[in-house]
């Protein structure tokens, strides 16, 4: 091997880097905030309550990790938040756009409204998150990875027949939005890449909360046939994928849509 050669540990430490993670306590987004902490990372991680954002950085490994509030609707609040990241800890790595606000209706009742929340929240906020930590990176002269959380129903359709009769809807803003974001993406990665900025989505297949799996079995029944590993999801399965992206390990990813799907786009 070329002495000169990073290892894979090395390609891998986040050490010294900070990570901002938006929607960071929730079910997916725990997960992947543990994994950058347990990479070395220092995370900044936020929640539209302070409180709660700080009770949840008490649970992640390693130190110096900050909570802070973020209403993503109020767009005057995004470069203050930026501002107030980089004063406090001195410079911002990654970013993870995970936060999702977005209503849950139907394709019959869903609204003007409806759209225009869970646009503002899952494309406009993401967007502009991404837009000042690009200028925080230019500023520095610095690489940067920028993460968007999308889904594979901004890829595919849902089946009908997985909701039917059922108290669950696959709601028709959630695919607009995501189908929005991978598109964004690819844009970003485009224009930002002679900056050594990357830009890249994660994609999570079905990945149904606990409380989803616990009320509607027959739900989860139906969606375990869909999927070539006949098996939901689980939270950790998304940490290796977080950390390569963040890191240099994937220093030569940008402009990707990957999915975590167990397969389901596969056929």
């Amino acid at each position: 091997m070329n002495s000169s050669e990073p290892t894979l540990q090395n390609l891998l430490d986040l050490s010294g880097k900070v990570a901002i993670v938006t929607g960071a306590s929730g079910w997916l987004g725990a997960a992947m905030s543990r994994a950058l902490a347990e990479a070395g990372a220092t995370l900044v991680v936020t929640s539209r309550d302070a409180q709660h954002a700080a009770e949840f950085v008490a649970t992640l490994p390693g130190s110096g990790h900050v909570g802070m509030a973020l209403q993503q609707d109020d767009e005057a609040a995004i470069p203050s938040f930026v501002a107030q990241v980089v004063e406090q800890l001195g410079r911002v790595d990654v970013l993870v756009n995970n936060a999702y606000g977005g209503t849950a209706p139907s394709i019959e009742t869903a609204t003007a409204a409806d759209f225009d929340k869970a646009y503002h929240t899952g494309v406009t906020a993401y967007f502009l998150l991404a837009r000042e930590v690009a200028r925080h990176l230019r500023s520095r002269g610095a690489p940067g990875s920028i993460i968007n959380i999308a889904s594979m129903y901004g890829v595919v359709a849902s089946y009908p027949d997985a909701y039917t009769d059922l108290p669950i809807n696959s709601p028709p803003v959630y695919h607009g939005l995501k189908g929005g974001l991978v598109h964004l993406t690819r844009h970003l990665a485009a224009y930002w890449a002679a900056d050594n900025i990357r830009v890249n989505a994660i994609s999570p297949g079905p990945f149904p909360s606990q409380s989803v799996q616990d009320r509607l079995p027959d739900f989860i029944a139906r969606l375990e046939q869909k999927v070539p590993m006949g098996r939901m999801g689980k939270p950790h399965e998304l940490k290796g994928l977080v950390v390569l992206l963040a890191s240099d390990a994937g220093s030569y990813i940008t402009g990707q849509n990957i999915l975590v799907d167990g397969g389901w786009t596969a056929w």
